[in-house]
């Protein structure tokens, strides 16, 4: 889609300017345009996407079942900006029909604290965040049997990994009823591979926590690349403590030995998306080195927009 060059210009030095890990800025989205302008006659633009899910999707687990996303180009313009891209795009919900199972999301730098101002102003809130990882953890990790997983697993892997949905869902997005049942393809393949990038904490036996991660690369072009800094990164995919066994030093052990791992596979950095909102995920990814790099802001329903 194409954007004046000096509004995405601006657009790139802002990328810029708030983070210095953040890639370059990816080309303009496609979509439906919404172009404003400020009180100065500055013309900024955002491009509206939609995207449906059906039931058996696996993006049912983090995202509503209709998406309107918005990708704001506001250069230099800073709050001011953001609110008459939210204003318009309020103006075209307020013409459409809009169910209860749908989101309006922002995916954004998490360290443009202008942008935050006016995302809080129209209700959006703070659902999930891509951290990475950029220190070594806090404190040594505690002594902790920690095994590759097996295909035998599946059963209690998948268990445990489905009922961390139980707190998420309290904390975050919605819980699915067939939560189970859309972890379950990714991890079965994960256990099939000769190398699974799947590791157990036990004791007595006893599965305790759980991480399922990958590889993924950045190169030009590819949609990984849109987010992170080229290379070769270990992705996070899901890690798990038992409910009850949460402050036991299990996630802690369970990651020491899973950045060791990553790194020695290659890695040149790692990568996740948790949940600022969750009040454990929060401190304890913290803890590990993380940082946040890309925030996603929300609001369910999309007609709750302010």
């Amino acid at each position: 889609m194409d954007i004046a060059e000096p509004l995405l210009a601006a657009h790139r030095a802002r990328f810029a300017a708030v983070d210095a890990l953040l890639p370059p800025a990816a080309p303009p989205a496609e979509g439906q345009r919404l172009d404003v302008a400020t009180a100065d006659g500055t013309r900024i633009t955002g491009v509206l996407q939609r995207h449906r899910s059906a039931p058996g999707d696996v993006t049912m687990l983090w995202a509503a079942a209709d998406v309107r996303q918005l990708f704001p180009y506001f250069g230099a313009t800073g709050t001011e900006g953001v609110d008459l891209l939210l204003r318009a795009l309020k103006g075209v919900l307020e013409a459409e029909e809009i169910g209860d199972d749908s989101s309006c999301v922002v995916l954004w730098p998490s360290r443009d604290a202008e942008a935050i101002r006016a995302f809080l102003d129209h209700g959006l809130v703070p659902l999930s965040a891509v951290g990475v990882r950029t220190a070594p953890p806090v404190g040594a990790a505690p002594a902790v049997a920690v095994r590759r997983a097996r295909p035998d697993d599946f059963a209690a892997a998948l268990e445990l990994a489905a009922a961390t949905f139980d707190y998420t869902g309290l904390v975050a997005a919605p819980r699915r009823a067939n939560t189970a049942e859309l972890l379950a393809p990714a991890l079965r393949d994960a256990l099939a591979e000769d190398e699974p990038a799947v590791w157990l904490a036990e004791e007595d036996g006893e599965i305790r926590a759980v991480a399922h991660c990958a590889w993924i690369d950045a190169t030009p072009g590819s949609e990984a690349a849109e987010l992170l800094p080229p290379g070769r990164w270990g992705y996070v995919n899901n890690v798990v403590t038992a409910p009850g066994e949460r402050g036991g030093g299990f996630g802690r052990a369970l990651m020491a030995h899973v950045h060791r791992e990553l790194d020695r596979g290659g890695a040149s950095r790692t990568y996740l998306y948790y949940n600022p909102t969750n009040p454990l995920a929060s401190v304890f990814w913290h803890r590990q080195g993380y940082r946040p790099l890309w925030t996603s802001w929300e609001v369910r329903p999309a007609s709750a927009l302010r």
